[in-house]
């Protein structure tokens, strides 16, 4: 782990917060493209006046971000600045939340991924429309949960990428924790709730087959509702003080 990773995340006001925001300023002016290599640390820190050592600190920062990269023996550059890149940091909230955080990100989750899954059903290819249909029939073939979850992840995955929006299929990626998704599926296991789940799959998968976009938002929506209930049950367990689906700590 790095020195920005280990340390504190630079205040706003900070000298070093404002040398991001003048860097990020260059690149949305169009002065720096995707891409293009930084002059060297010394140079901006003249150009910015700013300190060096500011100056370093704002570019670690940044190369955190997805926004820079340092390649070894050429210098810091622009990265392309794809949605992905710069959204990759997004998932550890999902992987760390706990309790009704991980409500709230079910919540958001519910609302894009119904959005995308309905875009999905207008613009969806037969080739993409296949490979839906291949992780569905996947996850029907198995009880392993490992192998399910596999399935499911790249089941949603191709869905959000046939809607045909980077930057929502960046976020959904994001908010698809595989460290919760591995406890929902453990969870329904043992609730014998596999049977509902597949019918959930197999309904998103037949709106997207008959190319209708407010079925495909419906059949997600409930898809993914139900998730929200099954951990609004286990967290009602939890304060119980009772057992939960798939004897773990939902808010781990």
């Amino acid at each position: 782990m790095n020195e920005t990773e280990s340390g504190p995340a630079p205040q706003k006001g900070t000298v070093t917060q404002r040398a991001i925001e003048r860097i990020k300023a260059l690149i949305a002016e169009g002065l720096l493209e995707p891409g293009a290599r930084l002059p060297t640390e010394r140079e901006l820190a003249a150009q910015l006046g700013i300190s060096r050592s500011s100056m370093r600190e704002a570019i670690r920062a940044l190369t955190v971000m997805g926004v820079l990269e340092a390649r070894h023996g050429s210098g810091i550059y622009v990265t392309q600045l794809q949605a992905g890149d710069l959204l990759e940091t997004f998932g550890v909230v999902a992987d760390l939340s706990r309790g009704p955080g991980l409500v709230e990100l079910l919540e958001i989750r519910r609302i894009l991924e119904s959005t995308a899954t309905a875009l999905a059903a207008a613009r969806i290819t037969q080739d993409q429309l296949a490979e839906v249909e291949k992780h569905l029939a996947a996850m029907n073939a198995t009880d392993d949960p490992e192998e399910i979850l596999a399935h499911d992840l790249a089941f949603h995955r191709e869905i959000a990428l046939a809607a045909g929006n980077e930057t929502m299929a960046a976020i959904l990626e994001g908010l698809s924790s595989r460290t919760f998704r591995a406890r929902v599926w453990r969870g329904y296991q043992e609730e014998g709730a596999f049977t509902r789940t597949r019918r959930e799959h197999a309904a998103i998968h037949r709106a997207l087959a008959a190319r209708d976009p407010e079925a495909a938002r419906a059949a997600a929506a409930a898809h993914v509702g139900e998730v929200e209930e099954w951990l609004r049950a286990q967290l009602g367990a939890k304060d119980a003080g009772g057992p939960r689906a798939g004897g773990s700590d939902a808010g781990a």
